[in-house]
């Protein structure tokens, strides 16, 4: 949870209230590049496609435990605290209780991974439940907190974000204490190149952690709006298969820490629909679905690719849009 003086920390919560379908998501990163220390901050919301963001020449993390701080006051936040404020575009002043903290196993998101040096990437989710209180206000229109589930993750590594990622969090399993988180992507450990999954599940005060290359292999086929991870240990095992429209996702920015600024990067989803299956020695324990699931795509390619679609698709209504002579206007 400390900051570890590394090119980028990012630090993420996800806060969402089943009842109404409503979900925000904030984030800050603080990074390390060529012109020195800077920072980037946002703040999305659903329903509406709304995300607000903003870069900042300064920033810190706390070398100690959970701590971040960017810009003059634009973001503060601590392990129970965090305050957001973009001015009158968006805020945040965000109180964490009930916390339902990582501790045990070891090493958190990613096992053993964590202590391998040169390994590109690390991730922990280190919230996997909580309750909110406070306020959250986007574009004038201001939010009572209070009912409001809480997720939170960070992240750091020496190269940014890698070249394609994917990544998921949903607890929203009805009556069922359950939480569920999962990322992946292609990472590198000095001259190898691979791809790797963590899968994460917290059902009740069990935890369970699979992901490991050797002992619980993690497999995951992503793309065209569908998740598909399949994991096994020698007790446990977890399938997970999501999927969302990518119509809807948000693009979240991402930052370039050498270059000190970010650009749009991951095609993020509010509400999609995820199913679990948690086997111990091959009996089903848990089995649930949730319609209100983060889910992400990350990576050049396909954000090219979506961006891509959504403009042709805007310039084909507009051409439907545009009567020919003699024949009335097409809705679109």
């Amino acid at each position: 949870m400390r900051a570890h003086d590394v090119p980028m920390e990012g630090y993420f919560w996800r806060l969402s209230e089943p009842g109404s379908g409503r979900v925000f998501v904030a984030l800050c990163g603080v990074h390390q590049g060529s012109g020195g220390r800077w920072a980037n901050v946002a703040l999305a919301a659903h329903p509406g496609c709304v995300v607000h963001s903003a870069d900042f020449d300064c920033g810190s993390a706390d070398p100690t435990g959970l701590g971040v701080r960017a810009g003059d006051g634009a973001f503060v936040a601590d392990a129970h605290h965090v305050r957001l404020d973009l001015g009158e575009r968006a805020g945040l002043d965000l109180r964490l209780h009930d916390v339902r903290s990582w501790t045990r196993p070891a090493f958190g998101g990613l096992g053993a991974a964590h202590v391998l040096p040169g390994l590109s990437q690390h991730w922990h989710p280190h919230v996997l439940g909580a309750r909110a209180s406070g306020t959250v206000c986007v574009d004038g229109v201001s939010t009572d907190l209070a009912g409001f589930r809480v997720y939170a993750e960070k992240h750091w590594g020496r190269d940014g974000f890698p070249e394609r990622w994917w990544w998921g969090q949903a607890d929203a399993f009805g009556a069922d204490d359950v939480c569920v988180a999962f990322a992946g992507g292609r990472v590198s450990l000095g001259p190898l190149r691979t791809t790797a999954t963590a899968i994460v599940m917290r059902w009740g005060d069990r935890l369970v952690r699979l992901g490991d290359p050797v002992l619980s292999p993690a497999r995951a086929q992503v793309g065209d709006g569908g998740w598909q991870l399949k994991a096994r240990g020698p007790r446990w095992s977890i399938e997970l298969e999501a999927q969302a429209d990518l119509a809807g996702a948000h693009v979240l920015p991402v930052p370039l820490p050498a270059r000190g600024h970010s650009v749009p990067g991951s095609l993020h989803h509010f509400s999609g629909v995820l199913h679990a299956v948690l086997r111990r020695r091959g009996r089903v324990v848990f089995a649930g679905t949730s319609t209100l699931a983060g889910l992400e795509e990350g990576g050049r390619a396909p954000l090219e690719q979506e961006l891509g679609r959504r403009a042709a698709a805007t310039t084909a209504c507009a051409e439907r849009r545009e009567p020919r002579e003699g024949t009335a206007p097409a809705v679109c």
